[in-house]
């Protein structure tokens, strides 16, 4: 990287946190430089930068923003009534006139505007509740790189119609930037650049995905689009390639040894990684050792390395239908840190002595080894839990009842248990889907989920409990807030519809809504209600700072169980490891500056990859319905609007779209207020919940569209 650029780089930093301060090291960290030599050049670079009045230094040789700017900057969301830019405290609506050469996910400078005199109506202003308005007036950072679209010709010229609904502009190629590509074809585009509003984008073809429409090609459309990282570094290779196949001695001897007792990991049939395993002893009159033993990431992935820099980039793994695109390379994702049986592993235990009534007396969390006696899927243990025999049967049962208990516990104490279906879709040998069966929520499933959250709410109190005047304790919490009180009230209306009730004054606790729920359960709007009630929820979140867990009742909450696959519960296992051996006040400073960072990220890559999964899946139903146009399905609504019906096919979870110009029976009107369209002159009406019969009578396999019209049964 060179002078001119780096300082680019800083500027460019300092504007995306113009109220924080950086150590030079914090500095070239937050750039991507490891070199301990190239620190020096950014020293150099930081002092000329203030040097010219370009940035500003404070006490402590730390650097950051020269003016604390009253600008909003941010990440731009744009959506089909304008975009949104959301800081720290505030999120700004932004017209679309006001959008100027903004794309979706860039970060930008926001001006707002002025505010209006708020007039007011009844005792009330009427500008209440109202998000402020601003105008884009820089572009901070690209957030794109490459867009994938479909290639199209026009008389003169080539153009790309990305995918992502959210560039509402097609993107100019020249002809000598079309890389060997043909109208037709999928094809990812480096942006190139956009100068003015008035004018599209332009780009430049930089690879050829295949037929656009054609299932694989539109799978890794998907990854493209969404910037998944499918080849590991050369050097995360290289580290990772060194890394001892078995365990040093000084380190088993060094753990504790748990090779000895019983435990085994339960899993998916199709697993590969197998992360967390579980133990359960009977100690003294109605008590219980549990231990979750969870592979020990921790001590392959060092911080800092060029293994650890491309796990934080990664974030997660993403599961796609038809390909797993996983945080670790495969020696430690599916090997070293893969509690296989009958092999030695690294893990972090959590030992928790529980009561018959599911109360946690004491804990400890050790770093430990293990051999694990068995691997079991989840239909195996359901089988032996049904009254089958099997290995461990005795074990197994004894976690049953213990995980039912921790249920009741949970339930009674505020945890909401959404049922929200899911689908497995069978691939056959050309990677096409020749089966979707909708998953069931088995017993085995409830008893791992419970052991789990358990572990994560302990070792989250294990930090946040700890009280000591002047101490910080940086850490990461999984954290879940409160409804928004409107959305509750919308909520609540929706409910009543179907003649269920939700008292929302003073609040929606959430024991009342886990209330509503179970009343609903096993009737034909469960999964509707559900789904509204998931919409109408905060999303959870990873922040340094705690505010509990709505969703789940905690009041402490983390992620610790799956660090082969996500970032934060490797970042909790460091801090766990370090706060054991005591961590320095100096370290407890650099860790809490970091940590905003790296819950931000995780909580961004989290929602990439749902957004990318979700895609996939859609994917692969389009081109399972192929072979079904023709056919009549029940079907349930599941949203209504102005165009026309959403519905979704039970037992497939397939969802279709029934369009108000082919409703020709009647002329329909939208009641938004009560998620319904009415016929005028016949006054039928179609209602979110109301079940239907519907026929295939189309499909885009690139818009990913299925259309259905209703039938008669």
């Amino acid at each position: 990287m060179g002078v001119r650029e780096l300082k680019e780089n800083i500027i460019k930093l300092f504007a995306r946190y113009p109220s924080r301060v950086f150590k030079t090291r914090e500095v070239a960290r937050q750039l991507g430089i490891t070199d301990h030599g190239e620190h020096q050049t950014v020293g150099r670079a930081l002092t000329e930068l203030h040097g010219d009045q370009r940035i500003r230094r404070v006490q402590g040789k730390r650097y950051g923003s020269l003016v604390a700017t009253e600008r909003l900057v941010g990440r731009l969301s744009v959506t089909k009534q304008g975009g949104f830019v959301k800081g720290k405290d505030v999120e700004v609506y932004i017209p679309p006139r006001f959008l100027g050469t903004a794309l979706d996910r860039d970060l930008v400078g926001v001006s707002l505007f002025a505010k209006p005199l708020s007039s007011r109506k009844g005792g009330r202003r009427s500008e209440e509740g109202k998000k402020p308005e601003g105008e884009i007036i820089e572009i901070l950072e690209r957030g794109r790189k490459v867009i994938v679209g479909r290639l199209e010709k026009s008389r003169n010229f080539y153009f790309v119609v990305p995918d992502d609904s959210r560039i509402s502009r097609d993107i100019y190629i020249p002809k000598q930037s079309l890389h060997g590509a043909r109208a037709g074809e999928k094809v990812v585009v480096a942006f190139e650049r956009w100068d003015s509003a008035h004018l599209n984008p332009e780009g430049r073809v930089v690879e050829v995905l295949g037929k656009a429409g054609d299932a694989k090609v539109e799978v890794m459309s998907i990854a493209r689009a969404f910037h998944l990282r499918l080849e590991f570094p050369h050097d995360v290779l290289k580290e990772t390639k060194k890394i001892p196949e078995t365990v040093l001695g000084e380190e088993s001897r060094r753990r504790l040894d748990l090779r000895d007792i019983v435990c085994f990991t339960i899993d998916p049939e199709d697993a590969k990684d197998f992360d967390d395993a579980v133990s359960l002893e009977p100690v003294g009159d109605d008590e219980y050792r549990l231990g979750v033993h969870i592979a020990d990431v921790s001590y392959y992935v060092r911080e800092g390395s060029p293994l650890d820099q491309e796990s934080f980039r990664r974030g997660t793994s993403v599961y796609l239908v038809d390909q797993v695109v996983p945080m670790l390379p495969d020696k430690l994702s599916t090997d070293l840190c893969s509690l296989k049986p009958h092999v030695d592993r690294l893990a972090y235990s959590v030992f928790m002595t529980v009561t018959a009534r599911g109360v946690v007396k004491d804990y400890e969390i050790r770093e430990s080894i293990i051999r694990s006696k068995r691997r079991f899927t989840y239909e195996e243990v359901q089988r032996i839990l049904d009254g089958g025999s099997g290995e461990f049967m005795e074990d197994l049962k004894r976690m049953h009842e213990l995980s039912k208990t921790l249920t009741k516990k949970r339930m009674r104490e505020g945890s909401i248990d959404f049922e929200t279906p899911e689908v497995k879709i069978r691939l056959g040998e050309d990677g096409k889907p020749v089966e979707i069966v909708r998953k069931a929520r088995l017993a085995s499933h409830r008893l791992v989920e419970e052991f789990m959250l358990l572990a994560n709410r302990t070792v989250a109190q294990q930090i946040g409990l700890y009280r000591k005047e002047d101490t910080i304790r940086p850490f990461i919490y999984r954290i879940h807030d409160t409804p928004d009180s409107s959305k509750m009230r919308d909520l609540a209306n929706f409910v009543a519809q179907f003649g269920y009730s939700l008292n929302v004054n003073g609040g929606v606790t959430s024991k009342a809504l886990q209330k509503l729920l179970v009343t609903v359960r096993a009737t034909l709007e469960e999964d509707v209600i559900n789904e509204v009630a998931i919409r109408s929820m905060a999303k959870a979140l990873y922040s340094e700072t705690n505010i509990g867990h709505y969703g789940l009742g905690f009041r402490y909450y983390t992620h610790f169980t799956s660090p082969i696959r996500r970032y934060p519960d490797l970042v909790v296992h460091r801090l766990l490891k370090e706060y054991d051996r005591g961590m320095k006040h100096q370290r407890r400073v650099e860790w809490q500056e970091e940590l905003s960072d790296i819950c931000d990220h995780s909580s961004d890559m989290e929602r990439i990859a749902m957004e990318a999964e979700r895609e996939s899946v859609k994917v692969m139903q389009v081109e399972y319905m192929k072979r079904h146009l023709g056919d009549v399905f029940h079907a349930i609504v599941s949203g209504v609007t102005y165009f026309g019906l959403f519905v979704k096919i039970h037992e497939i979870l397939v969802e279709g779209l029934v369009r108000v110009r082919d409703m020709d029976d009647d002329f329909y009107i939208f009641d938004e207020k009560n998620y319904s369209l009415i016929g005028r002159h016949h006054g039928r009406r179609y209602r979110l919940g109301d079940k239907v019969h519907v026929q295939l009578v189309s499909i885009d396999p690139e818009e990913r569209e299925i259309d259905c019209v209703l039938v008669d049964a």
